[in-house]
């Protein structure tokens, strides 16, 4: 609720402030709550032309009453003879507001036989009751509501639109193609609860409420337009799922409201339906958007951006040739609404199937709206569980067929859900015929659906052509390995470009585009494609490699594993730049994290290597297009490169990353008490020791599962780059800093510090930022000096193969 706990008068004040600032709502008209009128100061006020008239309710009210109570008011005084009524009277509370256009209302007022001398307020009156009973149908279809939070904005817009003097009717919300979203949006919290549908179980049979929205939008006067929506609304019901049965009859299914059809007749009082006959097509096509985000990822009902099905079409014309449509046919299996399909000239050769039936009408209602493709080649098929037999006669015979075979392309943007996210649920990603099918050939990524499109696409059409998106994660991660040793292909062309360039794609990473041969049996190795700018334009080339398990990051940390003197812990998990949010050095390991194996203890003896796999990991900036790439087991050349080492070891103490705290023994703080001026001793002074060469190591105890590299005796003092003494001179600035704090803990890390000047919001997020100025400069050094250092170490990390180019 927007206004909350305040009093009636100064509810009016703030809904006058706040809405109709450029009216004049001081007027008092009778005995009216609250009124609007234009400002006239040359016209007395009897000859003044209202607005609006309404009634005010602290807190919470009920509408239906409010507005009763008004009319109630307004005929008891006839106030309507003594002044010009308004356009529209209504009511408001702490929440929301009503507006009704007068002339509906009106004709109450002139009732004979009314006793007008009742008390408005009394709600329990039968004159109350008798008015309440006949204008209550003409509230319900008429009432135009309004919340004041959630319909901020349009409510803002209606008043603007409708508050002029002399107009009549409304002037309503009109619907395209940037706003039916929005609305739609609107219509979920509104209207969908009163349909009398119960949702779960709809959904598990592929009804979704998206459908009832474009039969609402789609419609004039409570009937739906196009008929070959999967839902239509029939002025009070709505009819869906209709079937012609082998007797030649039609058959549907009927559903209507819960509440007479209030809630839907007040929402769509406020929008002009329907919209331009121009945009029902593309609303119509982006039907993908009104799928819900679970369902959307399990079946695929993932719009592709044009100007990417626009390149996809040039990439295959550049592989097959300029006549590739009149040479090949094609299949999109996963097609959604069809939109990858437009663009493609001839529809003899395009074969369109999705598990959806309501896609499948959707797609027949474009052909009837001129989509260049065959009712016939368009169909339902579930891919991941069909038997091909279920498909068209000339589709099968192509398949069928080993020379047609190797001139069938199929193009798809296939579904990415992981069976993690939905587990063995009904429809889920490990229900599949397919799943089962195949989890023992290609393990772990059959958790994928895109990969079960691919993995029975190879088996079940071998030798076609596969041009498909999807993400990077078959090319290059290590729990795909068996799916690589499965899926052997040449690789003929292909881009990648940016995911956020997709509807509801979450996340910053690369969506690839490849082109392959399935005929043509070759080992994947590595896939180097064009990287595409949001203008469709070619920025540069890039390779994605495929790491097998044991060459990547985290096998080569396991050989510094160590318990003795421990001083703090690695927190690591999956090796590519997408989750290095979760690798940090922290004092107190989670107890989960121990579980899950996802902690390393620090120790002298494998400090210098923890703070290397730190270094490499973070001195290279995370875009969406390294985002997947792994960090790999090096080559063995980094070892003998000490400036390399403690240039890392000098950017693992300081980057943001190091989350030491003063909670246990800090063993962190890289400076002595002298240089920053400590009132105190430390509780320890290992860092310094270590950097003066101090600290021997201890011997590892016996391992027979570890392979341990002889240790380097660091027992000189720590020589350092240039680099690197620079970012040592920005944190001993900023540690002295602090020192002067009144009440500083002396023992603080470089996480204290930074907690003590930044703070933490009120969901315990650290502050980007301190009102201190004088800190603010002193970090802002400290990680320019970093920067300069990170980029003195980058190139070495490609140099010992870290990371491939």
């Amino acid at each position: 609720m927007k206004y909350q706990n305040i009093r009636e008068e100064e509810l009016k004040n703030k809904v006058a402030q706040d809405y109709f600032w450029i009216y004049d709502s001081s007027k008092i008209i009778g005995n009216v709550d609250f009124s609007v009128c234009m400002h006239q100061s040359q016209k007395e006020l009897f000859e003044q032309e209202s607005l609006f008239w309404a009634e005010a309710k602290k807190g919470s009210s009920d509408i239906y009453n409010s507005i009763v109570q008004l009319i109630l008011t307004i005929g008891k005084a006839r106030t309507f003879d003594k002044f010009l009524p308004p356009a529209m009277l209504g009511a408001f509370d702490g929440g929301k507001i009503a507006f009704i256009p007068y002339n509906d209302i009106h004709e109450v007022f002139y009732l004979n036989d009314f006793n007008w001398n009742v008390t408005p307020s009394n709600h329990n009156s039968k004159e109350f009751k008798l008015i309440h009973e006949k204008v209550i149908s003409i509230i319900d279809s008429k009432t135009l509501l309004f919340d004041f939070l959630n319909d901020d904005r349009e409510l803002k817009k209606f008043i603007k639109n409708n508050f002029i003097v002399g107009k009549f009717g409304l002037t309503k919300t009109k619907i395209d193609k940037n706003n039916f979203m929005v609305i739609y949006n609107k219509w979920l919290q509104n209207v969908k609860a009163t349909i009398a549908v119960n949702w779960e179980i709809a959904k598990k049979s592929g009804i979704i409420d998206g459908d009832f929205y474009l039969a609402d939008l789609l419609s004039q006067d409570n009937n739906t337009l196009k008929e070959k929506l999967f839902v239509l609304l029939k002025h009070d019901h709505y009819e869906l799922d209709r079937k012609l049965s082998e007797a030649g009859l039609f058959s549907h299914s009927v559903t209507s409201f819960t509440d007479k059809q209030v809630a839907h007749t007040q929402f769509w009082n406020k929008y002009d339906r329907p919209p331009k006959e121009e945009y029902w097509d593309y609303i119509v096509e982006r039907r993908d958007l009104l799928v819900p985000q679970d369902v959307r990822e399990r079946k695929g009902s993932f719009f592709t951006p044009q100007i990417w099905v626009e390149l996809s079409q040039k990439y295959l014309t550049d592989e097959f040739g300029e006549d590739w449509q009149d040479d090949y046919y094609v299949w999109d299996c996963a097609a959604g609404t069809g939109n990858l399909l437009a663009g493609l000239t001839n529809k003899y050769n395009v074969w369109a199937s999705t598990l959806d039936t309501q896609d499948v009408e959707v797609m027949h209602d474009r052909i009837k709206n001129g989509a260049n493709l065959l009712d016939d080649h368009v169909f339902q098929f579930d891919f991941l569980n069909d038997d091909f037999s279920k498909l068209p006669k000339p589709l099968q015979e192509i398949i069928n067929n080993p020379l047609k075979r190797k001139k069938l392309v199929v193009y798809i943007n296939p579904p990415y859900a992981e069976a993690a996210q939905y587990g063995n649920s009904k429809g889920g990603v490990s229900s599949t015929k397919t799943y089962f099918q195949f989890k023992d050939t290609i393990s772990f990524a059959v958790n994928e659906l895109f990969s079960q499109f691919f993995a029975r696409i190879y088996k079940e059409i071998p030798d076609c052509k596969l041009a498909a998106f999807s993400k990077l994660k078959y090319i290059t991660a290590t729990n795909f390995e068996k799916f690589r040793n499965y899926f052997q292909a040449e690789y003929l062309n292909g881009f990648v470009c940016r995911a956020s360039t997709f509807d509801n794609v979450k996340g910053v990473f690369p969506i690839s585009f490849l082109i392959w041969d399935l005929g043509n049996k070759k080992q994947i190795y590595e896939v180097t494609c064009d990287v595409i700018d949001n203008e469709a334009n070619i920025e540069e080339m890039k390779s994605f490699i495929s790491v097998k398990k044991g060459q990547v990051i985290n096998d080569w940390l396991r050989i510094y594993y160590d318990k003795k003197n421990v001083i703090g812990y690695l927190r690591f998990v999956g090796p590519d730049f997408q989750a290095n949010s979760g690798v940090y050095i922290t004092s107190e390991p989670k107890a989960s994290d121990i579980k899950e194996s996802r902690i390393q203890t620090i120790t002298p003896n494998n400090l210098i290597e923890i703070s290397v796999y730190i270094a490499v990991r973070f001195c290279i900036e995370a875009t969406w297009l390294n985002d997947r790439d792994q960090f790999l087991f090096p080559n063995p050349k980094w070892n003998d490169d000490l400036e390399f080492k403690n240039n890392c070891f000098a950017f693992s103490l300081f980057c943001g990353q190091n989350r030491i705290t003063s909670l246990n023994k800090n063993h962190w703080i890289p400076f002595s008490e002298q240089e920053v001026n400590s009132r105190e001793k430390f509780d320890s002074n290992f860092m310094t020791d270590f950097l003066k060469g101090k600290i021997k190591p201890i011997e590892p105890e016996d391992d027979l599962f570890i392979v341990h590299e002889p240790k380097p005796h660091y027992e000189v003092p720590l020589k350092f780059s240039d680099e690197a003494k620079l970012v040592f001179n920005a944190g001993r600035e900023l540690w002295k800093y602090y020192h002067q704090q009144p009440n500083c803990n002396v023992n603080a890390s470089l996480y204290d510090i930074r907690e003590h000047f930044q703070g933490r919001n009120e969901v315990g997020k650290m502050n980007n930022k301190s009102f201190d100025e004088t800190y603010m400069k002193l970090i802002a050094e400290l990680r320019l000096k970093l920067k300069l250092l990170a980029n003195k170490i980058k190139p070495k990390v490609y140099e010992y193969e870290f990371l491939k180019e």
